[in-house]
């Protein structure tokens, strides 16, 4: 599908280092648990979120923490998703969020970024879109960036090139002139997440980039770091509910745009040394 049927299905996704807005195709309700903060909002009709601890909720916008296993499903094929990365905002800013969100003010944040969407398909957002305007065009205010180790700003830098060698927890650990277990410390204490988690997450995020390409996915996987193909797909399943081929057939007419604000990393601000 060319570019052009792809901007009249109106699906679309934008995606920065730190930041995705996604309009699209749910897919079958699956269990999911991402690795990032998500606010789901219909398009039209309501949406049905289900967490793995038994909790429901029926409305027009629904907020899922990093790391909840949760189902979604919404009464249109389609619905919009925002994606915030929790190491780039203040600890606590988005539970914030979160409850005005969930709180009385919910359909004037879900009229907001329905209206970020319409923006989005006129293409009134360029591509190098920070931060703090994505916040705004979705939340009507930038959420506050945390401050982080600037070797655990490094390191994060290093996990999202996603070529050449794999990157580890001892080359980062090396570059940052620290021990192993030293710099596993360092990076949970700031970021809140094991590097691990945080390495599986980036890499199942980054397949996005791609999703409406034709591509071979066992190249594919083997190109974003993963050891095999077994691996690839438990771990995209695990993360998005869906297996990576059905991830890529049903976004084939999904217009992608990348942000080049800058690289993962480049929206932290430094704190201590």
């Amino acid at each position: 599908m060319n570019d052009s049927a792809r901007r009249e299905s109106g699906h679309l996704m934008l995606i920065t280092p730190e930041r995705v807005f996604y309009a699209g195709l749910l897919g079958r309700p699956r269990q999911r648990c991402p690795g990032a903060f998500h606010v789901y909002v219909s398009i039209e009709g309501a949406l049905w979120l289900t967490t793995a601890n038994g909790g429901e909720s029926c409305g027009e916008l629904a907020v899922v923490a990093p790391d909840v296993r949760h189902t979604i499903a919404s009464d249109h094929r389609a619905a919009i998703c925002v994606v915030i990365e929790p190491e780039s905002v203040r600890e606590g800013a988005f539970d914030e969020l979160a409850a005005r969100l969930s709180g009385a003010d919910g359909p004037v944040f879900a009229q907001r970024i329905r209206a970020a969407f319409r923006a989005l398909q006129l293409r009134q957002y360029g591509d190098d879109i920070s931060n703090a305007e994505f916040d705004t065009m979705c939340f009507g205010e930038a959420l506050p960036p945390r401050s982080l180790d600037p070797r655990v700003i490094k390191s994060i830098a290093q996990i999202g090139r996603f070529c050449g060698e794999p990157v580890t927890a001892a080359s980062c650990a090396a570059e940052a002139g620290l021990s192993s277990s030293r710099f596993l410390h360092l990076f949970k204490q700031e970021t809140g997440i094991s590097f691990r988690a945080f390495r599986a997450w980036k890499r199942a995020r980054h397949l996005l980039h791609f999703a409406n390409q034709d591509l071979n996915l066992a190249h594919l996987a083997q190109d974003i770091g993963y050891p095999d193909s077994t691996h690839f797909s438990h771990s995209i399943r695990r993360f998005y509910g869906l297996k990576p081929r059905a991830i890529f057939s049903g976004s084939r007419d999904l217009a992608i745009y990348r942000s080049d604000s800058g690289v993962p990393g480049a929206g932290l601000r430094q704190g201590r040394a």
